[in-house]
């Protein structure tokens, strides 16, 4: 059995989770502090990759990215690095779809966020990263990694907008779950479902770790009374 659609599939999940955890924890606390018009308006746009089917997803990250599309070809003439058909074209693939659970929880922690902790942070001459860092974020913690883990989760199972962008390369551009459907297509069932197995208890693990910092953050926060 071949174990490289399960290191290229972790891989490719957890540089996306680095990415959307950043950027999904920027934006959300940005939108959790604009005006109400202008919340509605990014709060649309940002979660927008959440109700589009993947493969609409896909196919506009070709349009894009394509060796003949405007960023695509530009970046293929400048550094000669192809943005399509490799493993890490699918991270490009990965980060969209996982952006808006990542965004969405983080900004729901922040939104129930008691803002008066940050006056008084301020008051004390704390600076504003200072105050978000050493403050917001420990406060809202536990959304954060919930967003986090659900992200990851998102990206290890993508298939649609994955299978568009990076294809299917056996060692080369594999993931779990294109893997799956080129084994079922092929008639290898037995194999399939090892597959299936592999990523159903990896999904476990997931779920596991998320449940457990949960209860770890929630007995901190009532000072260790279960």
């Amino acid at each position: 059995m071949d174990w490289f659609p399960l290191i290229n599939s972790l891989r490719i999940a957890a540089v996306s989770t680095v990415v959307v955890y950043f950027l999904g924890v920027w934006l959300a606390d940005l939108v959790a502090r604009a005006p109400r018009l202008m919340k509605g308006i990014l709060d649309v746009i940002l979660t927008l990759p959440l109700v589009l089917p993947p493969t609409v997803v896909g196919y506009l990250l070709l349009i894009l990215l394509g060796p003949r599309r405007p960023i695509g070809s530009w970046v293929l003439a400048t550094f000669g690095v192809k943005l399509t058909m490799s493993w890490y074209s699918a991270i490009f693939a990965t980060v969209v779809v996982s952006f808006p659970l990542m965004y969405r929880t983080a900004r729901g922690a922040f939104e129930s966020f008691d803002r008066s902790l940050a006056d008084a942070a301020r008051t004390l001459g704390k600076s504003n990263v200072w105050t978000f860092w050493r403050v917001k974020m420990p406060c809202c913690r536990q959304g954060i990694i919930a967003g986090a883990v659900l992200a990851f989760a998102r990206a290890l199972g993508e298939y649609g907008a994955t299978s568009m962008i990076a294809g299917y390369t056996p060692g080369t551009t594999a993931t779990i779950s294109t893997t799956v459907y080129q084994l079922w297509r092929t008639g290898d069932d037995a194999l399939a479902f090892r597959w299936v197995l592999v990523n159903l208890a990896i999904s476990a693990v997931v779920l596991l770790a998320m449940n457990f910092l949960e209860q770890r953050s929630r007995s901190k926060a009532t000072g260790g009374v279960a």
